[in-house]
C-alpha cells in the first residue's frame, strides 16, 4: 500500500473547479476552460507522498519549468498561457501557478535516457536491453549510452509505479504517427537540455515529459527538466559503476532507508515525518539546481 500519508484538502477558490490532487500539483479549471496548475511543496519518495513539505519547492519547480520552456521554445510549443494568480486565490499561489491550455493529453510518460541507471539498469542487467532496445555489453550504473534513447512508460496513479513499455506498445496504443512524433520531440528536448546542463556542470542523466495535442499540434505540458522529473548529476562527481550523487530527493531517500528513520519499506506502514536537517538539505539541492541551470540567484 502507498499513496498519500495525509491527503490534503484542496483550497476552494471562487470561479475555479478543483479537478485533481497529484503528488505535487493541484489542478483546477477556470471559467474559460483553461487549466490552473498550482505546484505545492509536497515531496514523494518510494511511491509515498510524505507528510513533510520542502519549503519553496513548488515555486522552484514552476520557475525552473518556465525558464526551460523559453530554452526549448524553438523546438516545441508549450501549454502555458500566463502565470497570473486567479482572483480570490491565496497569496501563497504566487510564483507557483501556471494557467495553461487544456490539451488532449497523450497517455504516455515520454522518457529519454542518456545514461544507464534506475529501472533501465535493472532491465539491462537482466537482458542487455532497456524497453526492448538492445544496448552494448559492459555498461554499469551511471554509464553514458552510445546515444540517447526513448524509453516510454505508462502513466501510473498516485502510489503506483510507472511501467516501462516498448516503442511498439506505444505505437499500438496511440498510433504510429503519434508515437514517432513523441519520440522525435522527446529526444530533441532531452538533447537540448543535456547540452545546456552540461555547460553548467550538470549531467542530465534521464528525464520524462508529458505531451498533449492542441488540434493537430503536439504541445509539451506539465513540468519540464526539473529535479522532480529528471536525474541531474554533478559532472565533477560522475563515476560510473556506482550510484551517483544527485540534485533531487537523495537526502530524503537516504534518511528514509536509514536505521534512524525506523521505517521498513516492505511494510504497509507509511513513512515517518522528515527531520529538519533532511528538509534543509533537500531544499538546498533544489535551490542549487535552479541557480546552476539558470545562472540566477534564488531569492
Amino acid at each position: 500500500m502507498s499513496g498519500f500519508v495525509e491527503k490534503p484538502e484542496p483550497i476552494q477558490v471562487p470561479g475555479l473547479v478543483h479537478l485533481h490532487t497529484g503528488k505535487v500539483r493541484e489542478l483546477y479549471q477556470n471559467e474559460a476552460g483553461d487549466l490552473v496548475m498550482v505546484a505545492s511543496d509536497r515531496i514523494s519518495a518510494f511511491d509515498w507522498v510524505l507528510p513533510t513539505e520542502i519549503p519553496d519547492k513548488g515555486r522552484i519547480l514552476t520557475q525552473l519549468s518556465l525558464w526551460w520552456f523559453d530554452q526549448i521554445a524553438d523546438l516545441i510549443p508549450n501549454h502555458v498561457l500566463s502565470t497570473d494568480v486567479p482572483a480570490g486565490a491565496p497569496s501563497e499561489w504566487d510564483g507557483r501557478t501556471m494557467v495553461c491550455k487544456s490539451l488532449q493529453m497523450v497517455p504516455v510518460e515520454a522518457v529519454a535516457r542518456g545514461y544507464l541507471t534506475g529501472s533501465g539498469l535493472v532491465e539491462y542487467d537482466e537482458s542487455r536491453t532497456v524497453c526492448g532496445l538492445a544496448l552494448p555489453e559492459g555498461l554499469v550504473d551511471g554509464s553514458e549510452l552510445p546515444a540517447p534513447i526513448f524509453t516510454p512508460a505508462t502513466k501510473a496513479a498516485v502510489g503506483e509505479h510507472d511501467e516501462n513499455v516498448s516503442y511498439e506498445e506505444v505505437a499500438r496504443q496511440v498510433g504510429a504517427d503519434t508515437a514517432a512524433r513523441l519520440r522525435q520531440a522527446t529526444l530533441a528536448v532531452y538533447s537540448r537540455g543535456r547540452d545546456i546542463a552540461r555547460d553548467r556542470g550538470i549531467i542530465l542523466a534521464d528525464t520524462k515529459f508529458e505531451f498533449g495535442f492542441e488540434g493537430e499540434t503536439l504541445v509539451i505540458a506539465d513540468e519540464v527538466l526539473t529535479p522532480d522529473s529528471s536525474r541531474f548529476w554533478p559532472v565533477d562527481r560522475w563515476e560510473p559503476g556506482r550510484a551517483q550523487p544527485s540534485y533531487d530527493k537523495q537526502f530524503v531517500r537516504d534518511w528514509l532507508t536509514s536505521a534512524e528513520s525506523g521505517w521498513d519499506r516492505k511494510s504497509e506502514q507509511p513513512p515517518p515525518p522528515l527531520p529538519q536537517r533532511a528538509v534543509e538539505a533537500t531544499r538546498a539541492k533544489y535551490v542549487e539546481a535552479y541557480e546552476r541551470l539558470t545562472g540566477t540567484s534564488w531569492s
